[in-house]
C-alpha cells in the first residue's frame, strides 16, 4: 500500500487541480497513468487518491467509460467542500454561508450549554473573554482570534455533546481564516466581546432560551459586520 501521506498529498494536488480549472467539472478524468506521470507519483498512489477523491462524490466512477469529474454542486465529502470554499473568488460567499451553518449550529450548542454547563466550563469561557479583551486592548489580533476560537470550542464542550463536537470539527480551518479575516477591524472585537458577555451571562443563569437567542444576535451581529466593514 503506498503511504497515507503521499497518498493524502496526491488527493489535495488533485483537488486543487479541479478547483482551479486545470480539470474541469462534468469532463472526463484523465487517465490514471497519465495523471500518475504528470503528479509525480506511483500509479498505485494517483489510483488510491482517485478512489478517495470518488468516496467524496467528486469523482463519479462510468461504466464502460473513465472516470468523471462531478460538479461542485454534487460534492458530499465536507473536507472537498471546505477545501473549495477556502479558494479563491469563494471567499465572500463562502463566509455567509459558513455563518449561516454555525447560526444553525451554534445557537443550540449553546442552549445545551446554559442546560448541562459546568462550574469549570464557566471559567475556561470566562477566561476566553477576558483574553479577547486583554488581546482587544493591545492591538494582537492573532491572540484575539484564538481566545475567540477558544470560547466557541467552548461552548461546544459545554453543551457535552460527542457528535456534536465531531460535526463542528472540519470547519476550523475556515473558522479560523474568517476569524481573522473580521477581527482585524477593531470595531467587530468590540461587537464580539460584548456579544461575547451576553451568551456568558445567559449560560451561566442556565436560561437556555436566553443562551440561544443570545448566539443568535452574535450570528447576525457578526453577519452585519461582515457585509458593512469587511465586505462593503
Amino acid at each position: 500500500m503506498p503511504r497515507p501521506s503521499r497518498t493524502h498529498d496526491a488527493v489535495d494536488r488533485l483537488l486543487d487541480a479541479i478547483i482551479d480549472g486545470a480539470l474541469t467539472p462534468g469532463e472526463q478524468l484523465p487517465p490514471e497513468g497519465q495523471l500518475a506521470i504528470e503528479f509525480g507519483v506511483s500509479r498505485l498512489t494517483m489510483r488510491e487518491a482517485v478512489r478517495l477523491l470518488q468516496a467524496q462524490g467528486v469523482i463519479v466512477q462510468v461504466p464502460g467509460s473513465r472516470h468523471r469529474i462531478a460538479p461542485v454542486s454534487s460534492w458530499t465529502g465536507m473536507d472537498a467542500v471546505v477545501r473549495h470554499a477556502r479558494s479563491a473568488g469563494q471567499r465572500r460567499r463562502s463566509s455567509l454561508e459558513l455563518l449561516e451553518v454555525r447560526m444553525m449550529i451554534e445557537t443550540g450548542a449553546a442552549q445545551l450549554a446554559a442546560e448541562r454547563r459546568t462550574d469549570d466550563d464557566l471559567a475556561v469561557l470566562e477566561d476566553a473573554l477576558s483574553r479577547m479583551a486583554q488581546h482587544h486592548e493591545a492591538g494582537d489580533v492573532d491572540a484575539f482570534v484564538d481566545a475567540d476560537l477558544e470560547f466557541h470550542d467552548a461552548v461546544m464542550r459545554a453543551a457535552d455533546n460527542r457528535i456534536l463536537i465531531a460535526a463542528i470539527l472540519p470547519l476550523t480551518t475556515m473558522l479560523e481564516e474568517t476569524r481573522g479575516e473580521t477581527s482585524a477591524v477593531a470595531q467587530i472585537r468590540e461587537h464580539a466581546i460584548a456579544e461575547h458577555r451576553n451568551v456568558v451571562d445567559a449560560i451561566r443563569a442556565g436560561d437556555a432560551t436566553a443562551a440561544r437567542d443570545a448566539m443568535a444576535h452574535h450570528m447576525r451581529q457578526t453577519r452585519d459586520d461582515l457585509l458593512s466593514l469587511v465586505h462593503d
